[in-house]
């Protein structure tokens, strides 16, 4: 398929569904949780997925082997790679999937706040400075809210805010590091790999590995592995060889809309006007951060 020079139907189309894709995500993680202990969850997560990447990039005919010149940023985004999903597991498993998907979702603002000081290219505009504005002030309303009751904790709440800060630091360092010259399956690779001893060490400290294990469990264990990294990410550097960068990040805001929605309908989730309200200016914010340069 040849290069596009804007988001066409299809485009658009796909990357709807991806955004539904990513926020079903979430309730699959809720899900497992409830069999696994959410760090082993998450260091096994990693472990499927490194045999399914090393899967993908061999039938691909990509290298696999990790050069030693890029030893010290690959282990160091495979390290914040691995406290972004031990913290985003421990959301989840301590609030509800609608509050993760609002506070989880202002990577942008976290990643526009630091890609001023450290990116040149990428001061803020008045316009991002507005967006920035409105979702910051969108997790300030999402963290004040104590309304749900509940699984609603506040440390939850937190643990997405630090799960959203690592993910825009694994953004940054890509772009700022020797990372920058490797193919994008290529610095997935270190990440995975450097996450499995992360977790699965950390787990230990995080209570017995099993409660209620049930072959629903183990299957959306494989899901998350398998479709989630393997083909999600497939399908996102696909979108992105084909799209400008610019116009498939303009669809980020419709994974938290999906998110609490999908937790409303499949969890029963309570949704209150004052999260309502961080929905709105957090996605409001996502699409003004990403909105590109007039020419």
């Amino acid at each position: 398929m040849e290069r596009r020079n804007g988001i066409d139907a299809f485009g658009a189309g796909a990357l709807v569904a991806f955004a539904l894709f990513l926020a079903f995500n979430q309730i699959i993680i809720k899900m497992v949780n409830a069999g696994l202990q959410p760090v082993f969850f998450a260091g096994l997560r990693s472990l499927v997925a490194a045999v399914a990447l090393w899967g993908w990039m061999r039938w691909r005919g990509r290298p696999t082997r990790l050069s030693r010149d890029m030893a010290v940023p690959g282990i160091a985004v495979g390290l914040v790679f691995g406290l972004e999903f031990l913290f985003m597991f421990m959301a989840l498993d301590l609030t509800t999937v609608t509050r993760t998907a609002v506070l989880l979702y202002s990577m942008p603002v976290w990643m526009a706040l630091a890609a001023h000081f450290l990116l040149p290219e990428e001061r803020l505009r008045p316009v991002r400075v507005l967006g920035l504005g409105l979702a910051f002030f969108g997790v300030i309303l999402a963290l004040t809210d104590r309304t749900a009751g509940g699984e609603a904790s506040l440390a939850g709440d937190l643990c997405a805010v630090v799960a959203a800060i690592c993910w825009a630091a694994i953004a940054l360092l890509a772009r700022v590091s020797r990372l920058s010259r490797l193919a994008p399956d290529m610095q997935l690779w270190w990440q995975v790999l450097v996450s499995i001893p992360l977790l699965l060490g950390a787990s230990v400290f995080f209570g017995p590995f099993i409660r209620d294990l049930q072959p629903i469990h183990l299957a959306g264990l494989a899901y998350q592995g398998v479709v989630v990294v393997a083909a999600g990410f497939a399908l996102w550097l696909w979108l992105l060889s084909i799209y400008p960068v610019s116009g498939v990040a303009s669809f980020a805001f419709l994974t938290p809309v999906f998110g609490v929605a999908l937790g409303w309908l499949l969890l029963g989730e309570p949704v209150g006007p004052r999260l309502f309200a961080a929905l709105v200016l957090v996605a409001a914010g996502i699409v003004l951060i990403n909105r590109p340069r007039k020419a």
